[in-house]
């Protein structure tokens, strides 16, 4: 028994989990993975239908270091594996009054057309610049893959935090620098790709400005869907196990440690440490027992603040669509008082913004030829609005292809060749998402850090959180960051 290999069981293989099970296996852990669905991914998820490619989720790939190194860390070439190209511009921001904003990586060129709607706006541009490249040393040079699990770890980063004026949000860092009201809203939606709001992020957020500058945006060629597969692919060839359409029913704790992972089917995983991909909220509510976790009580996390949630179109077109970029923005005319219906009101506007992605600019081989692929994200209330989406979203579908149809793709309604939807009924049902958030927990400062739900449990010894709900946050460089950050502990914790 001695010379037996410590037992991993990873729950999820989304980014964190997948990041996490690579991580563990090179370093020589038996590691077991268990996704609930029928293929690897979690968000992260791909549909192919009609010829077309569709990535369910992530599609902004920033900091691609992070998955080069999961590669390298084993002995691998990245590029034998997946092929990743830079996108340029990296957003195009596109007004309601026509006008738009093509945001790149280039200071002096953003500059440029900053100088086009506001001149006096680009001295504090650069300005602005300078102080995200200090808030990304500290926020993601030297705190994104720290574990915060003691209030002391906190209190030794507040001097800093309060000198880079954390405590403010992303649209106050903005307006700082930045007065005219559509560059403030071309600088301050990056929180809505993590599944914030503007007006109410923590200002940490705006390190992302120095994050996309300092690495560029990137595209995987085959989608997003190509990383995950490739992820796959390496873990399996280090050794590790995958066991697809496997479902975790309960996690068994003994002596307030892991004991075992209890799959849907009945099975039992006896196990060393879990480390668990699945909804933070989810994954103590439903698969842990309360007698267990008086910490992470069902009423702790009743009382936390969740993202909004998202209605997704994937769609292929009979026609392309060459004036459309890899990544759009479209804005409508309201900002806050939207993002206020959507955050704090929970009602469905009768206006949108959406985020409209086109991978086949990049990558033709996402469509048929002569076709175009497409999905279009829009922020909506999560479930806790009431509202009912059996009946509400071939509606709300219809406005918004109508609304693109009238407005940025003529031609799109006789031209569809193919389409599907998401609601946030999905994601609460299919994802297992607590109150169908897209984002887990809203990435607010009394959300942050040591105040979002840690890394290692409090309750249950062996017990790892990696993904979206816990420390550093959303997106693909935050869960693949975490992924780091269980490394770490289960070295420490457990060492081979």
């Amino acid at each position: 028994m001695t010379d037996r290999k410590k037992k991993i069981v990873v729950i999820g293989s989304g980014f964190g989990g997948l990041g996490a099970a690579v991580r563990l296996q090179t370093r020589g852990y038996d590691v077991e993975l268990i996704e609930a669905r029928d293929q690897l991914g979690g968000r992260a998820y791909v549909y192919r239908q009609d010829g077309f490619t569709f990535d369910a989720g992530p599609t902004v790939i920033t900091a691609p270091f992070l998955i080069e190194e999961l590669f390298t860390g084993a002995g691998r070439r990245v590029e034998d594996y997946v092929k990743l190209v830079p996108v340029d511009p990296f957003y195009r921001i596109q007004f309601h009054d026509g006008r738009y904003f093509d945001y790149a990586g280039d200071e002096a060129e953003t500059a440029r057309r900053i100088a086009e709607f506001s001149p006096g706006d680009v001295p504090g541009y650069h300005r602005m610049i300078a102080a995200a490249k200090d808030i990304f040393q500290k926020g993601f040079v030297e705190l994104s893959d720290r574990p915060f699990l003691k209030f002391g770890d906190m209190i030794k980063v507040a001097p800093d935090l309060i000198k880079l004026q954390s405590y403010k949000t992303v649209y106050s860092f903005v307006s700082q620098y930045i007065q005219n009201d559509l560059l403030r809203r071309v600088f301050s939606f990056h929180p809505l790709l993590v599944g914030g709001n503007p007006f109410q992020t923590t200002s940490i957020y705006a390190l992302i400005h120095h994050l996309e500058r300092q690495w560029g945006v990137h595209y995987a060629m085959g989608g997003t869907g190509a990383v995950i597969a490739g992820l796959g692919r390496l873990f399996t060839e280090l050794g590790g196990q995958i066991r697809l359409n496997a479902p975790a029913k309960k996690i068994h704790v003994a002596q307030r440690a892991v004991e075992s992972v209890e799959l849907e089917s009945g099975e039992l995983l006896r196990c060393d440490a879990v480390v668990s991909n699945a909804d933070i909220a989810n994954t103590y509510r439903r698969l842990i027992d309360p007698q267990h976790r008086s910490w992470n009580s069902d009423r702790h996390f009743d009382r936390m603040r969740y993202s909004m949630s998202l209605f997704v179109i994937y769609f292929g077109t009979r026609k392309p669509y060459p004036d459309i970029k890899h990544h759009t923005i479209l804005l409508c005319e309201r900002y806050q008082g939207l993002l206020d219906d959507i955050f704090n009101k929970k009602v469905l506007p009768d206006d949108f913004s959406m985020y409209l992605h086109r991978p086949s600019a990049s990558d033709p081989a996402m469509a048929p030829e002569g076709c175009d692929c497409f999905y279009v994200l829009i922020p909506v209330p999560n479930q806790k609005s009431g509202i009912d989406w059996t009946t509400q979203a071939q509606p709300f579908r219809d406005r918004v292809m109508k609304y693109l149809d009238a407005n940025y793709m003529p031609g799109l309604l006789e031209n569809l060749a193919t389409e599907r939807y998401f609601t946030p009924l999905d994601f609460e049902t299919t994802l297992r998402s607590y109150q169908g958030a897209a984002f887990s927990f809203e990435p607010i400062f009394r959300q942050s850090a040591w105040f979002r739900p840690h890394n290692e449990s409090e309750d249950i010894k062996h017990l790892y959180f990696v993904g979206a709900g816990t420390h550093p946050g959303a997106g693909v460089p935050g869960v693949l960051s975490s992924a780091r950050i269980a490394e770490k502990l289960i070295c420490e914790r457990m060492p081979i």
